[in-house]
């Protein structure tokens, strides 16, 4: 090997040497302003996993998909059609009284794909119960993802009147965690 080429490989080869140092000096991470984006794109073309990973960072993101929920009410055997319908009627215009209340909420969502737990550890009191005050600021709950707690506050000033989800529950991006009554 004569001696200028070894001398470009030596030269190469601090280049690159160079480039390996610079690259661990710069550890980009994702925010969660970033992974909320990712996972809006991910929801919007409808992909149930997504997995991206580079030299410094891996993401993955899944979305379980759950059956629909199917109520049914009780009704007497031996009733009347007019009883019956009256019935129903009854059910239906309970439902719709309950779902016009929970449109006037403003429902604190999921960001991302996790585990819900109600306070930090399991002999914890929760961060908030039904009727508890809260601030933008205050925290409501804790979503784990990949071994990642993160978390969630209230962003806005209000009453706690729903809590969609119980303790250790998986839920989804955008799933309703909590209703406040501003």
């Amino acid at each position: 090997m004569s001696e200028n080429t070894g001398s470009a490989m030596a030269k190469e080869e601090q280049k690159q040497s160079s480039r390996r140092k610079s690259a661990k000096r710069e550890t980009p991470s994702l925010n969660m302003d970033e992974l909320r984006e990712l996972a809006e794109l991910v929801n919007e073309h409808g992909f149930t996993d997504f997995e991206f990973e580079n030299a410094n960072i891996r993401v993955r993101l899944s979305k379980m998909m759950s059956a629909p929920i199917v109520h049914q009410t009780a009704q007497p055997a031996q009733t009347s059609a007019p009883a019956a319908q009256s019935a129903a009627e009854t059910h239906i215009a309970a439902t719709e009284s309950a779902a016009e209340t929970q449109d006037d909420l403003h429902k604190i969502t999921s960001p991302i794909v996790g585990t819900f737990y109600s306070s930090a550890s399991p002999d914890k009191d929760p961060y908030v119960k039904k009727g508890d005050k809260v601030m933008p600021e205050t925290v409501v709950c804790i979503v784990e993802a990949m071994k990642l707690m993160n978390e969630i506050q209230a962003e806005v000033s209000g009453e706690v009147v729903e809590i969609y989800v119980e303790n250790g529950q998986a839920v989804e991006y955008g799933q309703p965690l909590f209703g406040i009554k501003k």
